[in-house]
């Protein structure tokens, strides 16, 4: 694990990305009442209490169906993806570090974000985790620094939407932590994802 200086750390902002399509689940991940309240608002409401400003990334066609009390970043950026919802926020606020988190982990808890910002080490790029999954740095759990946004906007303009890619070709640059808890990173992307994490969910 990287060690760095935190002392100049900039402010944590909060991203929701909320923005897909939800094609493989076959309804919209955001609106999933996983904790008896939309997904996209549960995940708000818990980055509000480590974040200075919080905010649900979507598509322009989302805003005026969203809950106007959260605030909502659409989508500045033209292409697809989440690399497009990071963009746009840093586009916004470009001297923050963003924390984002995909609507689609249900199980992640404040305990995986606190550990997270405890590990942080603002002076690399990014500060993540390695998934348990796949042994691959996890983008949609990450607090991207602000020295992360040009490198992001060049790979970009370059054909790369893949904010994964760039974590794995840039990781002596990036703080790669081992998750305390490997199930806060369970994706939730098919119907069959969502049966295991209901499971998990009871069993708690």
């Amino acid at each position: 694990m990287i060690s760095g200086d935190n002392s100049g750390r900039v402010p944590i902002y909060g991203l929701v990305l909320a923005g897909g399509k939800s094609v493989r689940m076959g309804e919209d991940k955001g609106r999933i009442k996983w904790h008896g309240i939309e997904q996209r608002y549960h995940m708000a409401n818990m980055l509000s209490g480590f974040c200075n400003e919080v905010f649900i990334s979507c598509r322009q066609e989302q805003v005026g169906v969203m809950d106007s009390s959260y605030k909502l970043l659409p989508d500045s950026v033209d292409g697809a993806g989440p690399i497009c919802g990071i963009l746009s926020a840093f586009k916004v606020y470009p001297d923050v570090a963003w924390l984002v988190i995909a609507c689609d982990l249900p199980l992640l808890d404040e305990a995986i974000l606190q550990y997270l910002i405890e590990k942080r080490v603002a002076t690399t790029l990014a500060s993540t985790f390695e998934s348990p999954y796949d042994s691959l740095p996890e983008p949609l759990i990450t607090i991207w620094e602000p020295l992360s946004y040009s490198l992001l906007l060049q790979f970009f303009n370059e054909g790369f939407n893949c904010p994964r890619k760039i974590l794995i070709r840039n990781k002596e640059r990036v703080n790669i932590l081992q998750p305390p808890n490997p199930d806060a990173l369970l994706n939730a992307n098919t119907p069959a994802d969502a049966k295991l994490v209901m499971s998990k969910i009871k069993v708690k």
